[in-house]
């Protein structure tokens, strides 16, 4: 039987509905939930994401705003912009799109970021939160998100076996430290795969959740899955493929056509991780604004 498909959409759909409620909730005591984007350069895959974060936020009542600034920005000027927000009262959730520009030092913008502010869970000071277990800072909105998928389609974390392929700072390292936080989620037995793994078959085969986030398209193929298992594809690439008016599709680090007749649950590409990763950016701005009306009590 082909795997059971999890539906990110629709269950992406579900959350905005629930922030839309909090929203709501808050607008009725005065605090109108703002998260504001700042774009840097003329990246189109980039400009199509923050559009998209900025519809989400509009249609669930928050005030959704995208700042767009030249290519041609220099560090100073992009830091000036985040100290602007951290400033503002108005503005709970910020987040800077990458990837920046050469001249800027993504790190150091990621820096000034207030913490309480930092609705993509990158700050220093929420990624040691999520490390030593503390549950007040932000995690990051792709990890959050395929927890979230987790849970909403039934799969138990607690003792599984979960290979995690690729250990980037946005996904892999924080995917790993989520799953093993003794909570809601997590308790599961984790390794971290990358590029210089030996004899990664070997490790992906005995995953009964296998989470590929390596940025390679298509690279987990149907042999690579144990059988039964749930694979979760965080990938979006572009491959060429002339059938297509574009010339191109998109398409997962999963081969999805060998894997979806070995794994028993399986994320689609497009679909999947992504709209709900939108969706935990939500969630996490609606918190910020939570926690400014109980400052103010």
């Amino acid at each position: 039987m082909p795997a059971e498909l999890i539906d990110g959409k629709a269950m992406a759909a579900a959350v905005r509905d629930e922030v839309a409620a909090e929203v709501a909730d808050l607008v009725a005591h005065g605090v109108i939930p703002g998260l504001t984007v700042v774009l840097v350069g003329d990246d189109a895959a980039s400009a199509t994401y923050v559009g998209a974060k900025e519809k989400a936020s509009r249609a669930a009542g928050m005030a959704g705003e995208t700042i767009r600034l030249p290519g041609s920005t220099t560090q100073a000027d992009l830091l000036a912009v985040v100290e602007g927000l951290n400033a503002d009262p108005a503005v709970h959730g910020i987040l800077v799109q990458m990837p920046l520009p050469k001249q800027i030092d993504p790190d150091t913008v990621i820096r000034h970021i207030r913490p309480d502010k930092d609705v993509d869970g990158f700050h220093p000071v929420n990624v040691g939160k999520l490390l030593i277990g503390h549950t007040d800072g932000f995690v990051s909105c792709t990890p959050a998100g395929v927890i979230e998928l987790l849970l909403r389609s039934g799969v138990e974390t607690r003792g599984a076996e979960v290979v995690v392929v690729g250990r980037s700072n946005i996904v892999g390292k924080p995917m790993a430290a989520l799953l093993m936080q003794a909570r809601v989620g997590g308790d599961a037995t984790v390794t971290v795969c990358h590029s210089r793994t030996r004899n990664l078959v070997a490790h992906t085969r005995r995953a009964d959740i296998l989470i590929a986030a390596i940025g390679q398209a298509e690279m987990i193929t149907g042999d690579m899955i144990k059988p039964g298992a749930v694979v979760i594809d965080v990938g979006m690439n572009t491959k060429p493929d002339p059938t297509t008016a574009k010339g191109t599709r998109l398409c997962g680090d999963v081969h999805f056509a060998s894997a979806v007749d070995v794994a028993s649950k399986i994320t689609p590409v497009p679909g999947g991780v992504g709209p709900m990763t939108i969706a935990l950016l939500l969630r996490n701005t609606v918190r910020a604004a939570r926690r400014t009306l109980e400052a103010a009590r």
